[in-house]
């Protein structure tokens, strides 16, 4: 991951680029600013600093890499300063703190249709970056990109855009101008006249970084930064559906506890094993020494794997390596051994790593001469911070390794009985976990920067941002924006801003699920969710059928089932204290039918379709439906459209009402689906989890609401992550039990608790079943 070229420095501070921001589509760079060949001559860790509440602003700064190809074709990777403020951005060329009287080169705004998607990591001018994409999801073919030289920074740099839009739905929220609204909605360029933007850029001095500042450029990526301080320490699983693991620790070597999974009796000789370990540094830290090939830094931790060399890499978060190990410290076996393997890595939305590795064969690397060709087993790793105590600035991560282990020896290695197993593949693998926090532990620069990343804030007076770009037609969604002249004679600097630096205490969302017996369920308030002034009406399913029949018991297969929603843990009533989180009880809505339909392109608006249900005249009869279009990526395409019907109309003024009514901002940031593969092979459990996730945050949703419905398109093949999940998931689908819970995330004591929305089981799902949609 080291970058070994230099790009050339920049040119003048007041130089213009033509290219549009974060789009290379329309780009061209100056000679002086042009470099396609060379890697960033400085190296170092983009910083950020975050600030704001519903008082303030946030204040984001720091380095990043800006690529793409320019006009004429050529590949470009320029070093630039990114600075966010609230909604609005600026980049420069210099660092607008060491170059107060400098002018961006590119500015616009944050609008609500920004989408951002993290690409995984890209080799770039030799080395490797970790990429993140911008686009509107009304006009995907305005695309952007910016690139980080470690995962946790780009990781950060999600969290920065996030906030600002944030700040973006914050101010609309406050009811401003229709013209500001407007403008939020609009798309104009910005090559006009910008005063006080000296001004605006003047306060960094006083931001606290998060970082080393570009001087770190050039230092190995074994300088992998920290991140934030939470309030509480680590307990108990995390996820938000209850799994069937069972897991006893059998052992301990060498400080790593080794589990078994006891749940499943019926395993036979084999058995599904873990090995978990404290590590002293942040999951991005522990997530990159991982994910590192270099041959010198995976001597010292990795007695197995550590020759590895990279066949090649997709979608930038998927690769094929191959490597060769001696066998001689395992076995009495004297001929070398190869093995190629596949790694697909992702990141949740809790800031937790998954690393699934599989055996594979690769055209490029036959069997070798010399050489015996075994298959590694089946594995993952997962990589999840700890919450640190209030006040304390150290970093912890809990590191797993996961495997399914055939071997004989293990059953009495366990028992103290045996040492053959400590000879096996196996073994050397479980082992790695002791390598690697031995590794890290042994070398502190690894973590440099975690000392130095405590996260602040800097907060800016509402009504003060608001008088800075009161001048400015601000009508440009920040991605495409056209770079300014920027001559506009700017008024001598003002006094900076008397302002608290003030340490924001980040929730881990993900807290411990313990003592499940002891927590109440939470059922929907059904006279708040819906209009209690209008009488019910039966909801007969029997009146609809889909193309998806329903089950008629949990073992018939290619049908779906309706679960009850205590096996899915949601925010309880305290939440906002102290995290707690309860079961979820029966749903609000009514699963009426399914529809499992084969399209040729992704499919929006289903729901007006003359197949759909909803045309048909026992649905227009219906108070509300929810229509949920899960867009699945494949060859064909497919749909699975789930109709979940209510007995009354909404309460406009509930949560359900705001979120049907709402803005696509607002529905985005509360459409949460909670995944749990009830039975399947255990690697997918892993590649999907039991997390809640929020999907207007990771894929493209649209909305569209008309009479009695509300309809919800989620395009899976909109985020690469996504892809490459349900790649795996449609690989195993037929032996696939899913459970999916629906819901609106509260984020307001008066919201919570939580209820399930709807639910729905999938029983063993074939593709060949779903039928054409408009056949």
């Amino acid at each position: 991951m080291e970058t070994t070229k230099a790009l050339k420095e920049e040119g003048g501070e007041g130089g213009q680029e033509k290219e549009v921001l974060l789009d290379g589509s329309n780009g061209s760079s100056s000679s002086g600013d042009a470099n396609t060949n060379g890697a960033p001559k400085h190296r170092h860790t983009p910083t950020a600093s975050y600030g704001g509440d519903e008082k303030g602003i946030y204040e984001i700064f720091g380095w990043v890499y800006h690529i793409g190809v320019n006009s004429i074709g050529h590949e470009y990777c320029h070093l630039r300063f990114l600075f966010i403020k609230g909604k609005y951005v600026m980049m420069y060329k210099r660092d607008p703190h060491e170059n107060p009287g400098i002018k961006p080169i590119r500015k616009g705004v944050i609008g609500p249709t920004l989408m951002v998607e993290e690409l995984g990591r890209r080799k770039v001018n030799d080395g490797d970056l970790y990429v993140i994409q911008f686009y509107n999801r009304l006009d995907e073919s305005k695309k952007g990109e910016i690139a980080c030289p470690t995962a946790g920074e780009a990781r950060k740099w999600m969290e920065a855009f996030d906030h600002a839009k944030q700040q973006a739905e914050y101010e609309l929220s406050r009811g401003g101008s229709t013209r500001n609204k407007l403008n939020m909605e609009a798309d104009i360029d910005l090559d006009g006249h910008r005063p006080r933007v000296r001004r605006y850029a003047h306060g960094l001095k006083n931001l606290i970084r998060i970082g080393k500042g570009p001087e770190m450029l050039l230092r190995q990526t074994s300088n992998l930064g920290g991140s934030g301080t939470s309030n509480r320490y680590f307990e108990g699983e995390f996820g938000d559906a209850i799994e069937a693991h069972e897991w006893k620790c059998v052992r301990t070597v060498n400080g790593i506890r080794i589990f078994e999974d006891v749940a499943d009796s019926k395993r036979g000789k084999g058995a599904l094993v873990k090995a978990v370990g404290l590590v002293d540094a942040s999951a991005d830290t522990a997530f990159d020494v991982i994910l590192n090939l270099e041959r010198r830094k995976r001597y010292e931790w990795d007695m197995l794997t550590a020759d590895l060399e990279l066949i090649d890499s997709y979608d930038g978060h998927y690769d094929v390596v191959y490597g060769t190990y001696d066998p001689k410290y395992l076995t009495r076996w004297q001929s070398k051994r190869d093995f190629v393997f596949t790694r697909q890595w992702f990141r949740g939305q809790d800031g937790a790593y998954t690393i699934l590795q599989l055996p594979a064969a690769h055209k490029k690397r036959p069997s070798r001469s010399g050489y015996r060709r075994t298959s590694i087993s089946p594995s993952t790793w997962e990589v999840r911070s700890l919450n640190s105590p209030m006040g304390s600035n150290t970093t912890k991560c809990l590191v797993t390794h996961m495997l399914e282990i055939r071997s004989s020896g293990w059953l009495r290695w366990k028992k103290n009985s045996s040492s053959k197993f400590e000879q096996t593949i196996p073994y050397a693998l479980l082992s790695q976990v002791a390598g690697l926090k031995e590794y890290i532990g042994a070398n502190p620069s690894l973590s440099f920067e975690s000392s130095a990343t405590v996260v602040q804030s800097k907060l800016s007076d509402v009504s003060t941002s608001s008088s800075e770009f009161e001048d400015l037609e601000v009508q440009d969604e920040f991605y495409d924006a056209i770079a300014g002249d920027s001559t506009s004679s700017s008024e001598d600097e003002e006094s900076e801003d008397d302002t608290e630096n003030k340490k924001i205490k980040l929730k881990n969302v993900s807290w411990a699920i313990s003592s499940l017996a002891l927590k109440r369920a939470s059922a929907p308030d059904v006279n708040k969710e819906l209009d209690p002034t209008v009488p019910p009406v039966h909801v007969d399913a029997s009146q609809f059928s889909g193309s998806l029949h329903k089950g008629r018991d949990e073992t018939d297969s290619n049908c779906w089932t309706c679960p009850s929603g205590t096996g899915f843990m949601i925010r309880g009533k305290t939440y906002l204290k102290d995290n707690a989180k309860i079961m979820g009880s029966d749903p609000l809505l009514k699963l009426i039918a399914v529809d499992w339909f084969k399209v040729d392109t992704a499919t929006d608006k289903i729901a007006l379709h003359p197949r759909s249900l909803v045309q048909s005249d026992a649905g227009k009869k219906l108070p509300f439906i929810l229509v949920i279009n899960l867009e699945v990526p494949a060859k064909p395409n497919y749909s699975l459209v789930l109709y979940y019907a209510a007995e009354r109309p909404v309460n406009k003024n509930s949560l359900l009402g705001r979120f049907v009514d709402g803005t696509d901002m607002f529905r985005d940031a509360r459409f949460k689906l909670i995944p749990s593969i009830v039975e399947g092979y255990w690697m997918v459990k892993r590649a999907v989890g039991t997390k809640a996730c929020l999907l207007g945050k990771a894929v493209t949703c649209k909305y569209f609401r008309q009479d009695n419905f509300l309809e919800i398109d989620v395009d899976i093949g909109s985020s690469s992550v996504a892809r490459s999940v349900i790649g795996l998931v449609l690989g195993y689908v037929t032996s696939l039990v899913v459970d999916l819970a629906i819901l609106i995330e509260a984020k307001e004591e008066a919201e919570l608790p939580e209820y399930i929305l709807g639910t729905v089981r999938l029983n063993r799902v074939k593709p060949e079943s779903a039928v054409p949609l408009n056949a």
